[in-house]
């Protein structure tokens, strides 16, 4: 039996740095319509929610096809909270309504470029792997043990002992691409963390 997967994209009405950045045009469209269509597509999710507090992004997610069955807390709708906090939040209050999902997938607002294939291959990855979570990411083009940094307005290595290394035998590394989070729920609730 399949076992239920819920897709939460956290879209907060308050962006500081880039105000109302989740509905912002991106080619035409709010940049989260995006990440909506994507998890709508992939076939894996039983519900597609989105967590706000706004009423605009509320009206905007239900026109594209995302629910909104609920506002976030005050506590989650400030500067401070993680995204940990706001996946808490809705596996806290569906459980209120009885309803629990065996995995969930957190898709961030603003990644125009996902894609609902991606979304399925680490659902399915997740599922089949019995890993706790899985996390799409990108290398490094550069080896990052070869990094600078400016200090007192002069260029140093932060690891100067690898100064005289190639490039190539550096070991290569990774970083999140900043688009999605499959999880366990029952290892996040264990955990507290993505």
């Amino acid at each position: 039996m399949r076992k239920k997967c819920i897709a939460i994209i956290p879209a907060r009405g308050g962006s500081k740095r880039i105000p109302r950045k989740n509905i912002k045009p991106f080619l035409g469209q709010p940049i989260i319509k995006y990440s909506i269509d994507a998890a709508l597509n992939a076939g894996v999710f039983d519900e597609v929610i989105v967590s706000t507090e706004d009423n605009e992004i509320a009206r905007i997610v239900a026109s594209l096809g995302a629910d909104v069955p609920f506002f976030r807390s005050e506590k989650t709708s400030d500067d401070h909270a993680s995204l940990a906090d706001v996946i808490g939040e809705v596996i806290s209050e569906y459980k209120k309504r009885d309803e629990y999902f065996e995995y969930f997938c957190c898709i961030l607002a603003t990644a125009p470029f996902i894609f609902s294939k991606r979304l399925t291959q680490g659902m399915q990855l997740l599922e089949k792997s019995g890993a706790d979570s899985i996390v799409p990411v990108v290398r490094y083009g550069y080896p990052i043990q070869r990094a600078l940094k400016i200090e007192n307005n002069r260029l140093e290595m932060i690891c100067p002992e690898n100064y005289n290394k190639r490039s190539n035998t550096l070991m290569p590394s990774y970083h999140d691409c900043g688009q999605f989070y499959c999880m366990k729920t029952e290892s996040f609730l264990k955990q507290k963390k993505l």
